[in-house]
């Protein structure tokens, strides 16, 4: 659901500009050799009016073409990486890159159209993948066969003010595990007064039921059942998450009488210190800082409230149904070399990040696994430059959480639980059970449509 890319704050997506067409065409059908070489096309990569990450961006591609001197790489660029009003058109018609950005919500899609290579056969030439964690590997696997590459990973946790925590009579160093812990860290947040919210969710533009799905989700629900065919909301579960909201909002007046807010609503009052907590992912973290105000010190992140799961989400390349087994080759090697090194490419020279203010130390993305793993989490603790004692505790607790990724058809049902969240947070009178059968019935429709 949220925006990923480069910096984990940026993203951008491939599309042909004039000058690119001018040189090729935008999608697999380029010739597949140019002055002997393999060329491939790219996207996502970041667009002018970002200078830094399209400076690193192309001298990481210039060193891998000085390194692999049969490979010629055309990287599009636009914004943001995948638009998902033109995605499919542009894989129906041809027009996708060589080597694509997905969503990890995209890979089954994008196989069942039977617009994705078949991978499997060429893994060899990718040094990182049994490197990658399996978790993340089997979003991209389909029956049996690999058809996407990883590239990074995050998931959600609950991002709060220390500060505010220890004015409250809070120990910032021991933050809420469950929901009630959540609700009664709110009320004393809230008491402060002088505009002071103790705990913000969204409720409009889809985002509303995004946070529901992981809420929901850190409660031991799930939004649809294992077959995909039937909602599954209106459990003691989705009742919990409901339940909790109304109770926060109406009975202790711990988030504010502001609502159907969303995320640069809730972003803009942390920032400026007057919200307690929110969930997100720890991307958030320097768009708080360098965006709203806020100060690294103040800002620590947990783990999802409740123990029992989070939401995970992130991103990917896969392949045109058109390449060769020679641009396949070559991706692959391009992967490798762009972003799956450890401590090195254009997410993980950490060094480098440093020294252009960007921000080093945040506990995502965590892509890799074993040696891999350590080799990546040593650079960058290395290269430090936010307090990485403030995320420990998401770091710890992450390892006991159940990682799941958004429901099929997420944004038709985000949409519909949008009307579910907004009616809590807005009628004091509002009837959950009713509430949560209207989806319910809402969401079935949908499932039985794709």
């Amino acid at each position: 659901m949220r925006n990923t890319g480069f910096r984990r704050t940026f993203v951008a997506i491939g599309v042909c500009s004039s000058l690119a067409l001018a040189a090729t065409a935008c999608g697999s059908g380029d010739d597949d050799a140019a002055n002997g070489k393999t060329r491939i096309t790219v996207n996502c990569e970041p667009p002018k009016s970002a200078k830094v990450d399209r400076r690193f961006f192309e001298a990481d591609i210039a060193s891998f073409e000085k390194q692999n001197p049969d490979i010629d790489v055309v990287a599009h660029d636009a914004f943001p990486c995948q638009d998902p009003k033109t995605f499919d058109a542009k894989l129906a018609g041809g027009q996708m890159e060589d080597v694509f950005y997905t969503y990890f919500t995209d890979a089954k899609h994008v196989v069942g159209i039977n617009q994705a290579a078949d991978l499997t056969p060429y893994l060899k030439d990718l040094k990182s993948y049994d490197s990658i964690q399996k978790q993340l590997r089997d979003i991209y696997t389909v029956d049996g066969k690999v058809y996407g590459i990883p590239r990074t990973g995050y998931s959600m946790g609950l991002i709060y003010n220390r500060a505010l925590f220890q004015k409250a009579g809070l120990d910032p160093d021991k933050p809420p595990a469950t929901w009630d812990e959540v609700r009664a860290a709110a009320k004393k947040i809230a008491a402060l007064g002088d505009g002071t919210v103790g705990y913000a969710d969204y409720s409009a533009q889809n985002q509303g039921g995004w946070h529901f799905t992981a809420e929901l989700y850190s409660q031991g629900g799930d939004v649809v059942g294992a077959d995909g065919k039937k909602a599954t909301i209106d459990t003691p579960q989705g009742r919990a998450v409901l339940q909790n909201l109304h109770d926060m909002r109406w009975t202790d007046d711990s988030m504010g009488s502001k609502q159907l807010l969303v995320i640069n609503d809730v972003q803009q009052m942390m920032g400026s210190g007057k919200l307690g907590m929110y969930l997100a992912a720890p991307d958030n973290i320097p768009i708080l800082v360098k965006e709203k105000g806020g100060n690294y010190k103040d800002l620590a992140l947990a783990p999802m409230p409740g123990g029992e799961g989070t939401l995970i989400g992130g991103d990917g390349y896969m392949f045109s149904k058109k390449a060769s087994p020679e641009q396949i080759r070559a991706g692959l090697k391009w992967l490798d070399h762009m972003f799956l090194t450890p401590g090195a490419g254009f997410l993980g020279d950490y060094a480098r990040a440093k020294k252009n203010d960007a921000p080093v130390g945040l506990p995502e993305p965590r892509l890799f696994s074993g040696a891999a793993d350590a080799k990546d989490q040593q650079a960058k603790k290395a290269n430090a430059n936010v307090p990485v004692e403030n995320y420990q505790a998401f770091l710890d607790g992450n390892q006991r959480l159940r990682m799941k990724i958004e429901p099929p058809n997420a944004q038709q049902i985000y949409s519909v639980l949008d009307g579910t969240v907004s009616a809590v947070l807005t009628k004091k009178d509002a009837d959950i059970d009713q509430l949560l059968k209207d989806a319910s019935g809402k969401i079935d429709s949908i499932l039985a449509r794709s």
